[in-house]
């Protein structure tokens, strides 16, 4: 069914049966909120933690989402889960892939931070990561002709190919397809991979940074109506980093800081078909443990990529994480936003942009 007629049949029906979209019954002198959904991806949720989500809307519109779930990030026991969205419901998510008898002297390893992507032609295609740590992890493919029922055999990628790192690729006009990628081994350096036969073979670019300056991971790629590509993402500065290319990817200016709060947390952004660029980030600062500042979850609008506008808070608890959302706009204009939601579940929040307006009172 084409993610239009799903979306409205879905957003009138959980509004009735469970209030999920409180939207729909504001008072009539209220602005409407931009938030015309909001539920969980999976509940009950198939194990203990749940990270690192992303969303795909298929050629014929199917919705799909993945993660990473296990006992804990790093378990030998985390393996790859994805589930499929129906006309009421998200389906019983199934564990399409895993490191059992990956590691060394054949232990398990953990799987790590899924990405979905379909190209302009060719299968749904699967991006993920096995290994001990971020820093020693290898990066594998698997691919579905049939919207994500079945799947492939993984295939491990080249050796210093680690494929979309978090979040989703770009397909240019000319059918090159730009993942954005990192490495954490040697200090913090983002960069890009290309692919210009689908995904069948890559190429790795520089490091857009110097990591003795700023260290920058898991980027996101906006493509900008006037041509220009743009890298943004998270950094150790407290600041998410920036950096544009007028070339398609091939040259980049030099990696700034933008005035941007972030507690080195990840993010996600998307170009609108509106022309406006939307983030979602947590807007906090890092402090003495790893998840401060990730109690607050937000949405920002920019539109030139640089001067961003905050514009709506999705969580906000101080003692909570919500983090490492995943953001994609469908084929009807809506915006879907999945993220972590207190590392037990994943989020699904369906937006509506045009109502994304002014600023965040």
């Amino acid at each position: 069914m084409h993610s239009s007629r799903l979306m409205r049949r879905l957003v009138a029906s959980l509004a009735a049966s469970l209030g999920v979209s409180a939207a729909l019954a504001q008072p009539a002198t209220s602005p409407p909120s931009p938030i015309v959904l909001s539920e969980f991806i999976a509940d009950p949720a198939p194990t203990p933690q749940a990270h690192a989500s992303t969303l795909l809307e298929t050629r014929d519109g199917t919705l799909l989402a993945a993660w990473f779930g296990g006992a804990h990030e790093g378990a030998a026991d985390v393996g790859i889960w994805l589930t499929q969205r129906g006309a009421q419901r998200w389906q019983p998510p199934r564990r399409i892939a895993d490191g059992a008898h990956a590691g060394a002297d054949g232990a398990a390893v953990p799987a790590w931070n899924p990405v979905l992507f379909q190209p302009a032609n060719g299968p749904v295609q699967l991006y993920y990561k096995l290994g001990p740590n971020p820093r020693d992890w290898w990066g594998l493919r698997i691919t579905s002709t049939d919207d994500g029922a079945h799947w492939s055999p993984p295939q491990r990628l080249p050796n210093g190919i680690l494929g979309p790192i978090k979040n989703k690729p770009v397909q240019l006009p000319n059918g090159r397809i730009l993942a954005p990628s990192s490495s954490e081994d040697r200090g913090w350096r983002a960069h890009l991979e290309w692919s210009d036969d689908d995904g069948a073979q890559w190429q790795r670019g520089m490091p857009l940074n110097d990591a003795g300056a700023i260290g920058a991971i898991q980027p996101s790629l906006l493509l900008h109506p006037d041509g220009r590509l743009q890298a943004l993402g998270r950094s150790q500065q407290n600041k998410l980093f920036s950096t544009f290319s007028s070339d398609g990817g091939l040259h980049w200016q030099p990696m700034q800081l933008l005035e941007v709060d972030n507690p080195n947390s990840g993010t996600d952004a998307v170009m609108l078909r509106d022309g406006r660029a939307l983030l979602v980030y947590n807007p906090g600062v890092a402090g003495k443990d790893w998840w401060d500042g990730r109690g607050t979850l937000a949405v920002a609008v920019s539109n030139d990529g640089t001067h961003w506008q905050r514009v709506l808070t999705l969580e906000n608890s101080e003692k909570d994480e919500f983090s490492y959302p995943a953001v994609i706009q469908t084929h009807d204009g809506l915006v879907h936003i999945s993220y972590t939601w207190k590392r037990q579940r994943i989020k699904h929040v369906v937006i509506d942009p045009v109502r994304l307006v002014g600023s965040e009172k």
